[in-house]
């Protein structure tokens, strides 16, 4: 065996949340987390699965610009994890998905697009699915495209700032 089958075969742990996602270099990212979040759902493709709830285990890490929250203390200015949590557990009750990654992309898709996230990690498992195993499951990362990372949280009041960066086209 090559040391990349080999490599291949080790177990996967669950580690605990990176400091930054891989791909993010420029910007610095707080890390908001959601973990071991475990709830019913049903989900499957055997045909056993298809009709009973069993249980997922949800791990989310949520990635944002520095948090004005550090400095005001307001949860009005993070994203509150209450508020993910409970959109979560109405997916779970509500969706319609077989497979595990499609339940992660909307998971993903929800706090990116709901919530305003930058970064989200998804690790979405299925405990005790096999005897032999502890859990199955997928780890999925997502990045908001499109808005540059020090506009996501920008407070109002810098606005003005941004007028003569290039940010705000010029009136012609």
């Amino acid at each position: 065996m090559t040391s990349n089958e080999t490599s291949a075969l080790r177990p996967v742990t669950q580690a605990a949340p990176r400091a930054t996602p891989a791909a993010e270099t420029a910007d610095e990212l707080d890390l908001i987390f959601i973990e071991g979040l475990v709830a019913e759902t049903v989900i499957g493709i055997d045909p056993e699965e298809l009709h009973a709830r069993q249980p997922v285990r949800l791990d989310l890490t949520i990635g944002v610009p520095r948090v004005l929250a550090c400095s005001t203390d307001r949860i009005g200015d993070t994203i509150h994890y209450g508020e993910v949590r409970t959109a979560v557990l109405e997916l779970f009750a509500t969706h319609k998905l077989q497979l595990l990654e499609s339940v992660a992309e909307t998971i993903a898709q929800i706090v990116l697009q709901d919530f305003g996230a930058r970064w989200v990690r998804v690790a979405l498992a299925k405990p005790n699915k096999f005897p032999d195993l502890a859990a199955v499951g997928v780890v999925i990362e997502r990045r908001r495209t499109g808005v540059p990372a020090r506009l996501v949280a920008l407070p109002a009041a810098d606005m003005p700032s941004l007028l003569g960066s290039g940010l705000v086209p010029p009136v012609a």
